[in-house]
């Protein structure tokens, strides 16, 4: 999985709901699943399950833990799959103190 850059912006790190949107996509087609699927065991309308996989919500942390939950993966897991996805994509660029902040909150 490749986090999404902003357009124009090659050398600046992707947003957090961008790259755990991509990650909760990828592990919903890993399991062969629709959108109609997991939204309905996390609780959640498609609708939202597809605007956090674009990124285009900011879920919460109960929205998130919903659909982790659906999807049998930990919290912990995703933000530790996040954390080392962010790390490997330009450590030389992504070394400021937004990204080890970022870091920190994945941890």
């Amino acid at each position: 999985m490749t986090a999404p850059r902003p357009a124009g912006h090659p050398d600046r790190e992707p947003l957090w709901r961008h790259v755990l949107g991509e990650h909760l996509r990828s592990l919903r087609q890993e399991r062969g699943e629709t959108l109609v699927e997991t939204a309905a065991r996390a609780g959640v309308s498609p609708q939202y399950l597809s605007e956090m996989e674009r990124g285009t919500k900011e879920p919460s942390s109960e929205m998130i833990a919903a659909v982790t939950g659906a999807l049998d993966v930990t919290l912990v897991d995703v933000a530790a799959a996040i954390a080392e996805n962010l790390r490997n994509l330009r450590p030389s660029v992504f070394t400021g103190p937004t990204c080890r902040a970022a870091y920190a909150l994945a941890a």
